[in-house]
């Protein structure tokens, strides 16, 4: 008897990773989405200096240019409103996938929409969220190319014939290289992907990804320049104190990252309650961010340059505390409006102006703890300690301050998951009724082989068994649902099962039939002992078979039975391990019995 492949479990090539020769190909795949994340960021902000020169100074220019430097007076009030009309009108009437800041868009498309961004939104993201930011909205250019270079690497993808699991790996590496254009951060990058985006470690998408930042890395000198964003040339404190005081500013951060998130979703609350369209919304906060202007420029706009003033340390307490207050107003209310803009930026100014009113008292200087800062608020409010330590590094070419960045992203890690049930990127996908688990741990059922659950010489029926005898062991109650059906040398024949005695007794009389021949040319789902669990559970879900034999994989002779209870006895076991606690050390070693089995 022949068994097809699509209902028995192959022989698994048991390896550390499953990665195979399609890790290559996604490679290759790699380099072209690459280099469209580095387009796309040149591009984007090309988009961002053309509408900042249109909105501020009249003219139409692509060169860099700096909202503080524009003398437009009471006009600085209109200019953020008028942009913010603007991006509410593109949401209505194009796709109001361009709101909100990016990276949960990208999450949902991610974990809920087969990893599929549409032309629209590639083509639209950038353009509103340049008009945003180019009119005074108080974001950066983070959250938009992440969203932009996932849509260039979804829409490759789906020009070929790829799983909805490589998509996600061609957005994700769309998005890693975009963000390396843009910051020159490719290893933080990498960790982006890994601790926000890809819910997954695996070759298969770490490899593809790595190369698609590489070349976006090497295409950054000859389409944006080359150097860190924003060089920091201080010494790091020495000493074992500046770990205590980096310390402190991390748990300063993550109530900061907490304090954020919570502010921002309760103006979004407060927004939902207007009786206005949602068009209108992005206009209402743009009032509050031309105040915000008024009072003080430098809140305008991505505020690269407040970041590196921060690192150089050229700012009084009272100017700090100012940009702190306003800078996040103006941000939250902006953000809750649903306009289109980034968090990354903002996080780095709230962070950095943190760290640097703590660093005021502290030896070393205010620009190096504006540093720790803001790997701090960063790591607190994306729950992500080593891309926060790292892209503070890498932003700013100081690794030697590598430990402190990482000491105060892992004490603010720490507070935001401790204080909050989600982060400010995951809260607005939980609000459509969704949940996201960022924990990564291994399958239980793909850690254990079938061998190690299956019940051991299971009860069978000879295959020179009648099938009216069969039918009467049922009728008069068989101890199991299903029975494997054995020749003389134990080898299977066949699964019979309650819903077979059930079609016999509807169908024709089968008069003296035996088993083996009613079963001849009927292929049955087996695994073998060193299967996966996991395997065993998918081919449970493929056939609607609720106990599958297991078989030596050289006499074909039925050596065990692996049920749905068993593989549900393994996921108990990996659940008691993280909840039961007990003392080993003094004590007595117990192993209590495993519980009994259930075949029914």
């Amino acid at each position: 008897m022949s068994l097809t492949p699509s209902r028995t479990a192959e022989r698994h090539r048991l390896a550390d990773y499953s990665a195979d020769r399609r890790m290559l190909l996604l490679a290759a795949m790699a380099l072209a989405v690459g280099s469209g994340g580095a387009c796309g960021a040149w591009i984007l902000l090309r988009l961002i200096a053309m509408a900042t020169n249109l909105f501020w100074f009249g003219r139409l220019s692509a060169a860099p240019a700096l909202i503080a430097d524009s003398t437009l007076g009471i006009a600085t009030l209109a200019i953020p409103v008028l942009g913010s009309l603007i991006v509410g009108l593109m949401a209505r009437f194009g796709s109001d996938k361009i709101r909100g800041h990016g990276i949960p868009e990208a999450i949902e498309a991610i974990l809920y929409g087969e990893s599929r961004l549409s032309l629209k939104v590639a083509i639209l993201k950038p353009i509103s969220s340049a008009i945003s930011i180019g009119s005074g909205g108080p974001f950066g250019a983070e959250g938009p190319i992440i969203m932009s270079g996932g849509a260039i690497g979804s829409l490759f993808a789906q020009c070929f014939h790829l799983s909805a699991a490589e998509r996600k790996t061609l957005l994700v590496a769309g998005a890693a290289a975009g963000m390396t254009a843009i910051f020159n951060t490719p290893i933080a990058a990498v960790l982006l992907a890994i601790e926000v985006l890809l819910f997954e470690w695996k070759p298969r998408s770490f490899v593809p990804v790595l190369v698609a930042v590489l070349v976006s890395w090497a295409w950054r000198p000859l389409m944006i320049g080359v150097g860190p964003m924003f060089p920091f040339v201080g010494v790091t404190p020495a000493g074992n104190w500046p770990v205590a005081a980096a310390l402190g500013i991390g748990l300063a951060a993550g109530l900061l990252a907490a304090l954020l998130s919570t502010a921002l979703y309760r103006i979004e609350d407060l927004f939902h309650r207007l009786p206005i369209h949602w068009m209108w919304w992005p206009a209402i906060g743009g009032v509050v961010v031309g105040l915000g202007g008024l009072l003080d420029v430098h809140v305008l706009g991505a505020g690269y340059a407040s970041i590196q003033t921060l690192l150089d340390g050229a700012l009084a307490m009272r100017e700090v505390a100012i940009l702190l207050v306003l800078k996040a107003t103006v941000w939250l209310v902006a953000l809750g409006s649903g306009t289109s803009g980034g968090v990354l930026a903002p996080l780095l100014i709230l962070g950095g102006a943190t760290g640097y009113l703590i660093g005021c008292v502290l030896p070393g200087g205010a620009g190096f703890w504006a540093m720790i800062g803001m790997a701090g608020v960063m790591s607190g409010a994306m729950r992500a300690p080593m891309t926060g330590a790292l892209f503070a590094a890498e932003l700013t070419g100081h690794f030697q301050a590598l430990p402190l960045a990482i000491a105060a992203s892992g004490a603010a890690f720490a507070v935001s998951v401790l204080l909050m049930r989600r982060s400010i990127l995951t809260e607005k996908i939980a609000r459509r009724g969704r949940h996201i688990l960022q924990e990564y741990s291994v399958d239980p059922l793909d850690l254990i082989q079938a061998g190690q659950l299956m019940t051991r010489d299971p009860a069978t029926l000879p295959g020179d068994m009648r099938v009216v005898e069969a039918l009467a062991l049922f009728r008069e109650g068989a101890a199991y649902r299903s029975y494997p059906v054995v020749d003389g040398e134990g080898r299977l024949l066949a699964l019979i099962s309650r819903t077979d005695a059930l079609r016999w007794r509807c169908g024709d009389d089968p008069g003296e039939a035996t088993l083996a021949e009613t079963f001849s040319d009927v292929s049955q789902p087996t695994a073998f002992p060193d299967s996966p669990s996991g395997v065993v559970a998918d081919l449970i879900v493929e056939t609607g078979i609720g106990r599958i034999p297991i078989v030596d994989p050289t006499t074909r002779r039925v050596v065990g039975i692996l049920s749905r209870q068993d593989l549900l006895k393994a996921r108990t076991a990996h659940r008691l391990a993280e909840t039961r606690r007990n003392r080993v050390v003094g004590m007595a070693a117990v192993n209590p019995a495993p519980p009994e089995r259930e075949h029914s």
